[in-house]
């Protein structure tokens, strides 16, 4: 499917990231230029590369006024999508539950839409309730505030795991590309320190020293969300580089 916007527009796909790219802004062709340098001394030969898709379980859960309980309850996704063609006009719903009665809200997709200006391809998905679609819509968070100014955010997740590249030689460097599929809100010190299974303050400890940089920079990049697209790298203490090295490789474990 192509990739579309909110209103079911289509836009040119973004250039997928890729840590060996030509990068997009000027720091990140200086961070890859230093990278690049550091791998000739080094030969990559110490230089642990590992991928981590974090894919979120439960989608935000709008906080909302349910007439049959007679006060403000979550309601949860159905992955329903429902349709309705006026003459060349057409709407479409997420069909919302009340997670206590069942009692169902609907969250307007395109409203009041012409065909003609929908693309086909959403179009076609909306009408075949496609769930790829419907759990897409689901954790697109930001756009449901538009409806619903108040949510329930959920931080469980399950990472996915995959080594980029790796070599023979005792591990001195880590490098870990963080690919988020949909906006979650956990924040990168607790990732960290639930996957490579250490303290959140010795991650801090970590950061503070400048033996964990995090891309791209920010004041208090650990304490933000983790989004799409964040490279963390870590120099890993001598001490316990086995641990971590085989924490930061590991199966992901649901959470």
């Amino acid at each position: 499917m192509a990739w579309l916007n909110r209103a079911g527009f289509a836009r040119p796909p973004s250039r997928p990231y890729s840590p060996y790219d030509p990068c997009h802004t000027a720091l990140d062709r200086a961070v890859a230029w230093w990278a690049s340098q550091r791998e000739v001394r080094t030969g990559m030969s110490e230089i642990l590369r590992v991928k981590w898709t974090i894919a979120p379980q439960t989608p935000p859960q709008p906080l909302l006024h349910c007439n049959r309980c007679r006060g403000t309850r979550s309601f949860r996704t159905s992955d329903k999508i429902r349709i309705n063609a006026n003459g060349k006009r057409i709407d479409a719903w997420l069909i919302y539950k009340c997670t206590s009665c069942d009692n169902t809200w609907n969250r307007p997709i395109p409203e009041r839409r012409h065909v003609q200006s929908i693309d086909p391809l959403f179009l076609s998905a909306l009408r075949v309730n496609d769930l790829t679609l419907a759990r897409r819509l689901a954790f697109d968070a930001e756009d449901l505030r538009r409806c619903a100014w108040q949510l329930e955010e959920f931080n469980d997740v399950v990472v996915l795991k995959e080594v980029l590249s790796e070599r023979s030689a005792p591990t001195c460097q880590l490098e870990i590309l963080c690919a988020v599929p949909h906006p979650i809100t956990l924040r990168g010190d607790r990732l960290l320190a639930v996957e490579l299974r250490l303290p959140r303050s010795r991650i801090q400890s970590l950061e503070r020293s400048g033996e964990l940089t995090i891309f791209p920079r920010g004041s208090h990049a650990l304490r933000r969300s983790v989004r799409d697209g964040m490279r963390l790298t870590l120099n890993v203490p001598a001490h316990d580089a086995s641990l971590i090295v085989e924490a930061a490789k590991s199966n992901a474990r649901a959470r």
